[in-house]
């Protein structure tokens, strides 16, 4: 039940951030819906694999990499689901931020931890 509170307070969060951000474009909320889900699957499979991968940029960087990893993340996403649209690297990095910070307000107020 959790996970489905979650799902549902991300796609409301992908959907105000593509309302907030001109090179972001969400068609509906079935189409935002359907990016938060393949989000958490790809934040549950390919993000650790990528972190992995770059752990020796990531310390020069002081973690700053994993903004960029964040952004090829949501690019990734991009590619799977129709109805979304991220102009290229630079709005799908200031996507990711906006949506972290949505989704952390979101959760916030609405769950219990």
């Amino acid at each position: 039940m959790n996970f489905l509170i979650k799902i549902l307070l991300s796609s409301i969060a992908v959907l105000a951030t593509g309302y907030l951000l001109p090179g972001v474009s969400v068609a509906s909320f079935t189409s935002a819906l359907i990016l938060a889900l393949v989000l958490s699957l790809l934040n549950v499979t390919l993000k650790p694999l990528l972190i992995i991968f770059t752990i020796p940029v990531t310390i020069l960087t002081l973690g700053l990499f994993l903004l960029v990893i964040n952004a090829v993340v949501i690019l990734v996403a991009d590619y799977f689901v129709t109805g979304v649209n991220v102009s290229g690297f630079i709005w799908a990095l200031l996507f990711s931020i906006v949506l972290s910070v949505i989704n952390a307000i979101l959760n916030g107020i609405f769950t219990n931890g």
